[in-house]
């Protein structure tokens, strides 16, 4: 139904809104980032979401890398020179980067948290890889919302694992905040329909 026969009450029964109509772009700055831990039961490996009692250790300032692209490979054919036939190879993912301010409580004290409040944070899974080399895969999924938080679109990344931690230069000459940044491989990423 195009969206200039759908009126304000219809799209509001419907459910739908002028972002998922196509009629307004969305927005970058409402998203979400949840991570999935893989617990072991009765043998199998099922994501389950991570409880939310340290919403501050989801929350991040920007997300970026959400992209894939196909390589490809050349095949020369013997007699023709004026083309090269270019074949589809596989599929190649860019990293997941999450950002957000340095939290006090993050990196320097995920141990104390680890043991105290709960076993897993994303502040202890960077730690696990970067100061003990242990890997925790999970999933990743990104979340765009729209106002009043109805999601738009979303993307799931399989079994993330940190490759990358680093912080923003420390600088005396210039006030403002410490950056942390947080790079993720992952298996494949794929769009998850809500």
């Amino acid at each position: 139904m195009p969206e200039s026969l759908i009126n304000d009450s219809s799209r509001s029964s419907l459910g739908l809104s002028s972002a998922m109509l196509g009629g307004t772009p969305a927005l970058s700055f409402r998203f979400s980032v949840t991570f999935f831990i893989h617990p072991v039961v009765f043998g199998k490996t099922l994501p389950v979401p991570i409880p939310d009692i340290l919403p501050w250790d989801m929350s991040f300032q920007k997300v970026s890398g959400l992209g894939s692209k196909i390589s490809t490979h050349k095949l020369n054919e013997g007699g023709e020179n004026l083309f090269v036939h270019r074949l589809p190879d596989r599929v190649e993912y860019e990293n997941l980067i999450l950002e957000r301010g340095l939290l006090k409580v993050s990196t320097v004290h995920a141990p104390f948290i680890k043991s105290q409040i709960l076993s897993f944070s994303v502040s202890s899974l960077f730690d696990d890889a970067m100061q003990e080399f242990k890997f925790n895969p999970c999933d990743v999924l990104v979340i765009l919302h729209e106002n009043g938080g109805i999601p738009l679109s979303s993307w799931r990344f399989r079994n993330a694992f940190p490759v990358q931690w680093k912080i923003s230069d420390l600088d005396a000459n210039h006030e403002s905040l410490v950056i942390e940044h947080m790079e993720l491989a992952y298996q494949n990423m794929s769009s998850v329909r809500i």
